[in-house]
């Protein structure tokens, strides 16, 4: 009865609503796994532990891509504690002051770096966050709206570079046709993701927020005036925690170096999962290769190394270098345990078939000829929803790029198909932007310290935005089939309402009035 219907979204959608409207993330993700527990048992007691925890939580932490994503997580944090208490944070942060003079420069470098590291997104979220973190604090950018260019240059990068995990994961959902042409031939059509990086610009230079983000941004601008290590660490929730010792000796290298060598470690861990030292091609490896398991080796390495320069250069001892690994772990274990639980409610919503009807759903509208030229708006929105409801981009490739790619008979000259595929992809990471349950956006929140809630909600309505502006092009485009004319034609009209946006009295944060809070 309640298995490939309605039904399976309904532990999302229930966990989505609980979190959004309680601000509190850990009881509503329990909640929608249960509910999806008792709805695949028919209400067994038994029948729902046995689903919710042994099937649930338990297959969940024993998968190999999970925990290679944990370990990494929590080496990464290891990493960002060791920098913190070597000095290097500090030190960038002073250098930055000197040189970044304005806030619009702190959020236009946030969101350089932001694009400069497209190899994936998860290491994109935690690595610019533990970087940029000293700069937006020192500039009064709120952990809310660093989170959200976190976010914004994860996901919608990694999704148009032809070098990432995600073009490897695309690429391997793809049957009868060759997968890296038709994702590279599908970019200039992802237009949430190209839209996404113009509302980021646009909003930065036009030194403007509109809806909770511009709350956000007047608050840490009010409290800011007063005691920037107040508010600092107000958003990371760290008020009563006592500082941790910091290395006096500490330079911006100790923060530069390990970044670097975190970054060419990860990249040859995930080629070397892929067969390059083995003979295949740079391109190919990274088509192959399994992120997980790369990120992981590649992150281990820059452990060692990062230990082993703080060692030589005496900005720590062995003893401190060790005390900060734990410390490290400690700091991770809100995301860990928001992982954990978003990835036990996708296996429920996996075993109650939401996948199926979903697929059912799309193959029909797909059969009417008559609306073809509505199919990539239509399974755009398809995309955004199944991504929300289930917190996975890449389980909604799976799903519908298959279904796509069948419906046109893989012909790569049929440009249509491109564009579908592209709207698929772009849905995806629109969904996966937007929800709660989302891994990407939980790790925003874990490389901004933001609370996981107050970024899901200053976020939505900036990617509620870019999703609308995407489908009005994505209809466009579905009968002009021309992304010359459709991409500038998308980036005019963001534009366009983003300056109408801001004329309506959106308001620059930092000529606002912070008394009428």
């Amino acid at each position: 009865m309640f298995v490939d219907s309605f039904w399976s979204l309904l532990p999302p959608i229930i966990a989505i609503t609980l979190a959004l409207i309680t601000k509190e993330v850990y009881s509503s993700l329990f909640i929608g796994i249960l509910c999806g527990g008792l709805l695949y048992s028919g209400f067994n007691f038994t029948g729902t532990m046995q689903h919710v925890f042994v099937d649930g939580m338990i297959g969940q932490l024993s998968d190999g891509w999970n925990v290679g994503i944990l370990i990494f997580l929590v080496i990464l944090g290891s990493m960002v504690m060791l920098m913190n208490r070597a000095g290097g944070s500090a030190a960038f942060g002073r250098w930055s002051v000197e040189h970044v003079k304005t806030k619009a420069g702190a959020q236009m470098a946030t969101i350089l770096l932001g694009v400069m590291i497209f190899i994936d997104d998860y290491f994109n979220c935690l690595t610019v966050g533990s970087v940029m973190r000293p700069l937006t604090d020192k500039h009064k950018i709120s952990r809310e709206k660093l989170a959200y260019l976190i976010d914004a240059t994860a996901a919608p990068v990694c999704i148009i570079a032809p070098i990432s995990s995600w073009a490897a994961a695309v690429t391997g959902f793809v049957d009868g046709a060759n997968g890296l042409t038709l994702f590279v031939r599908a970019i200039p059509y992802n237009f949430y993701a190209f839209l996404t990086i113009v509302m980021m610009i646009t909003l930065t230079y036009g030194k403007f927020d509109f809806g909770p983000m511009k709350r956000a941004e007047l608050m840490i601008y009010k409290e800011g005036k007063d005691d920037d290590e107040k508010v600092a660490s107000a958003m990371t929730g760290a008020e009563d925690q006592p500082h941790p010792p910091v290395s006096s000796k500490g330079k911006v290298i100790h923060l530069v170096l390990p970044i670097v060598v975190l970054i060419v470690c990860c990249v040859i861990g995930m080629i070397y999962t892929g067969g390059f030292f083995e003979g295949e091609s740079f391109i190919d490896a990274f088509s192959n290769s399994d992120a997980s398991v790369g990120l992981v080796y590649g992150s281990v390495v820059a452990l060692i190394i990062t230990i082993i320069f703080y060692l030589a250069t005496r900005v720590l001892s062995f003893s401190e270098c060790m005390n900060a690994i734990p410390e490290g772990f400690k700091s991770m274990v809100p995301a860990i345990m928001i992982l954990t639980f978003a990835w036990t409610l996708k296996a429920m919503t996996d075993s109650l078939g939401a996948a199926t009807y979903v697929a059912g759903l799309v193959e029909n509208i797909a059969d009417n000829r008559a609306i073809m030229s509505f199919l990539p708006a239509f399974v755009f929105l398809v995309g955004t929803f199944l991504a929300f409801a289930t917190g996975t981009s890449w389980g909604t490739f799976g799903i519908l790029i298959p279904i796509v790619v069948n419906v046109f008979g893989a012909d790569l000259n049929n440009e249509l198909m491109i564009i579908a595929i592209s709207a698929c992809m772009a849905g995806a990471v629109c969904g996966d932007h937007c929800s709660p349950i989302s891994d990407t956006t939980i790790m925003a929140s874990a490389g901004a310290q933001c609370n996981h809630i107050h970024h899901v909600s200053t976020q939505l309505p900036y990617a509620l935005t870019a999703a609308a502006l995407s489908l009005v092009t994505y209809i466009i485009a579905g009968f002009v089939r021309n992304w010359l004319i459709c991409l500038p034609l998308g980036i005019v009209i963001t534009v366009g309402v983003l300056i109408v946006l801001r004329q309506k009295g959106t308001g620059n944060v930092e000529k606002v009035k912070v008394d009428e809070l």
